[in-house]
């Protein structure tokens, strides 16, 4: 039987994951990941548990082991993608340098547009129904995760290495235009004929949107 293995790490003693224990998180997973694709195509009432376990591959009894409840399941779905959209605000910190610590925040969201637009999608398919199942979330975790970084941003701006701007209104104008390309992705097509998935394009939206947001917010 497969017990894990003890290891030691900074003087602290951490078991390694059980065979278990890896299965229960890739089945976790599977139904997180199709829950997630049927969720952005067909929205929470489109969506039945029978066929976010088929695409799982588990049985609707398995899924409701994990997820006691649809809405249970939709909500894990929608923390999941709060916890990759936001996890580039997370890397704000005071003592890096503004400018470059931008850049790289407008890179990685337009990375997370590329690589999760479902997600992306799906978040604002909630926002636009007022998120009825998100709300204590937003108003707690995601508005106490935004003053902090707005508090961030303030400290740049009274250092005098920002243009003095109000902070939360940076912060939705970064999230509006780095999820435009998620969210709109089929207008982008229409319009451009390319999508985030060709990288000459990504870069070029890349280097756009940095430059336009960074003459606004540079000190002159």
């Amino acid at each position: 039987m497969d017990h894990g293995v003890t290891v030691n790490s900074s003087d602290k003693t951490v078991k390694a994951p059980t065979r278990r224990s890896r299965a229960v998180a890739a089945k976790r997973t599977a139904i997180l990941n199709a829950a997630l694709e049927l969720f952005s195509q067909y929205g929470v009432h489109g969506t039945s548990l029978d066929k976010v376990a088929e695409g799982a591959d588990v049985s609707k009894t398995n899924l409701l082991y994990y997820f006691p409840s649809k809405e249970a399941l939709y909500i894990a779905v929608l923390k999941n993608i709060l916890d990759v959209w936001l996890a580039p605000l997370r890397a704000l910190r005071n003592d890096q340098q503004p400018l470059e610590a931008i850049r790289d925040y407008i890179r990685l969201k337009l990375e997370v547009s590329r690589d999760h637009p479902q997600a992306s999608r799906l978040f604002c398919m909630e926002m636009l129904q007022g998120a009825p199942l998100l709300k204590g979330e937003l108003e707690g975790d995601l508005r106490e995760l935004v003053d902090e970084k707005s508090a961030v941003i303030e400290s740049w701006i009274k250092a005098g290495k920002l243009a003095a701007v109000e902070p939360h209104h940076l912060i939705f104008m970064l999230w509006a235009t780095t999820q435009h390309y998620a969210d709109f992705a089929s207008q982008v097509e229409a319009v451009t004929g390319q999508t985030l998935s060709d990288e000459g394009f990504f870069q070029q939206t890349v280097e756009n949107v940095q430059r336009m947001v960074i003459e606004g917010i540079r000190v002159r």
